[in-house]
């Protein structure tokens, strides 16, 4: 069967209203030139710090490149898939071939692709390696969680984020072979009509175990055991959480969790449970609290009795007041406290920056349950402020620009979300340009192909010839 012809994206492309927003302002240069690191999975397995850092500087000027190559790579893992082969691309790979064929979509357009692979259909059909599980996103689709594909590539995506920030946070902050504090927690997994796990894409990333040996490598291994991790009670995980981190204080060296909130309410349990912490270290008996018989198994195979550590902890909170810097109290060599602290999660810096006392906060990564888009490596600057380099190796990026009609131009400081954009023909991520508005467009290895983001603003600025985005 000969493959139909490519329709063209304006007949294609829906309307958009309340867009992803991006602004590009120049600092310096006029021309848009991304700095990236590109890590291969062999380099991935001997980790340098230097060389990470070296390689982002080194290819600063190669995202055009990288950008084209990470499209074809997509392609021609993807060509012989049932959703690509039906647009008419042919085997073409090139950007211009990509434009014209596949059309721009929202996460509705793929569901029922996404729902035969969650029921069990081995054919290929958005991507030509098998997807592995199913992530469960945090929007809704008609009142339910969106269903999404998940792989190794989308791992190894994480990977490279991970290393690619900590190596630009620890030249600011280095620490040594430490531990760090990690109020994370495995969602529930179920399994789908065709025996695909599906759970959240943070829990995908937890039971994998190329992020067992990143944390390592970053030196960020969790203070608690895989059994509290992934418990199925978030209330005896947290107090674990909490437990194990008071039971290595000296030797933490990080405090983080995937969102600034689950910080926040981290510490304000510790308010409420911090003398039967004490208890439990000083008599080195587990409370009853902690019913789960896998958590308690292993949480009190760490726990022996230390009074002087119950005492030093115990005089250590009765001095705090109002509980300002019990981080840095109670745990002495922490370097800084770290988490997705841009857009919704800013309302808690306020109560968080209390916990912390003199600890700087520095903002984790910028991506969504779709996948990742940039790294921080500016972890100087507050997390107000706090921008995300795009890597272009992880996925295809293009940028719609957005122009908004003369008479409602007044109407911006109103309310940008009731504006009507006019839209143009996506761009390419080294071709956006200083002073417009665009709305992202991203192609990643799982099959998600041509998926727009609404109801999300970002802002693009040029640094030293780099763009990165600022999350509002």
């Amino acid at each position: 069967q000969q493959p139909k012809a490519c329709k063209g994206r304006k007949e294609e492309k829906k309307a958009v209203l309340s867009p992803l927003l991006i602004r590009v302002r120049s600092r310096g240069r006029e021309k848009a030139v991304l700095e990236v690191p590109f890590i291969s999975s062999e380099k991935m397995r001997v980790f340098s710090l230097e060389s990470v850092i070296e390689e982002f500087e080194a290819l600063t000027n190669d995202a055009g490149r990288l950008q084209t190559e990470s499209l074809r790579k997509i392609l021609e893992q993807n060509g012989e898939a049932e959703y690509l082969r039906n647009l008419g691309l042919g085997g073409r790979t090139d950007p211009e071939s990509f434009r014209a064929c596949v059309p721009l979509v929202t996460h509705r357009d793929l569901e029922p692709y996404i729902q035969r692979i969650a029921d069990g259909d081995a054919s290929p059909v958005l991507t030509g390696k098998p997807i592995t599980s199913i992530s469960l996103s945090s929007g809704t689709t008609q009142g339910k969680p969106k269903f999404l594909p998940f792989n190794d590539e989308l791992v190894q995506s994480t990977m490279q984020i991970y290393r690619t920030s900590f190596a630009f946070r620890n030249r600011e902050h280095p620490i040594g072979n430490g531990k760090a504090l990690q109020f994370i927690y495995s969602s529930k997994q179920v399994k789908t009509k065709g025996g695909l796990i599906a759970t959240t894409a943070t829990t995908n990333v937890y039971r994998s175990e190329q992020f067992k040996r990143t944390m390592k490598d970053i030196q960020s291994q969790c203070t608690s055991p895989d059994e509290v991790i992934f418990g199925p009670d978030f209330q005896q995980s947290l107090y674990c959480h909490l437990l194990c981190g008071l039971i290595y204080s000296n030797e933490v060296q990080i405090i983080s969790s995937t969102f600034a909130h689950s910080i926040v309410h981290a510490f304000r349990t510790l308010e409420q449970v911090w003398e039967e912490l004490c208890m439990d270290i000083r008599e080195g008996v587990l409370s009853s609290r902690i019913t789960v018989p896998s958590i308690r198994s292993a949480v009190s195979k760490l726990l022996i009795p230390n009074p002087s550590l119950a005492d030093s902890i115990y005089n250590k909170c009765v001095r705090l007041s109002n509980w300002y810097g019990v981080i840095p109290e109670l745990w002495p060599n922490a370097k800084y406290v770290y988490g997705i602290m841009t857009g919704s999660m800013e309302p808690y810096l306020k109560k968080l920056r209390h916990y912390a006392g003199s600890l700087p906060l520095m903002s984790a990564d910028y991506g969504s349950s779709e996948g990742w888009i940039g790294a921080n490596v500016n972890p100087s600057l507050i997390p107000e402020l706090a921008t995300f380099a795009v890597l272009p190796n992880i996925g295809y990026f293009e940028f719609i620009p957005l122009e908004k009609p003369e008479q409602q131009e007044q109407e911006l400081e109103n309310s940008a979300s009731t504006i009507h954009y006019i839209e143009s023909e996506p761009v390419g991520l080294t071709e956006v340009e200083v002073d417009k508005e665009y709305e992202i467009v991203v192609t990643n290895f799982a099959g998600i192909t041509m998926l727009y983001f609404p109801h999300l603003s970002i802002f693009l600025f040029i640094s030293y010839g780099v763009p990165f985005c600022d999350v509002v």
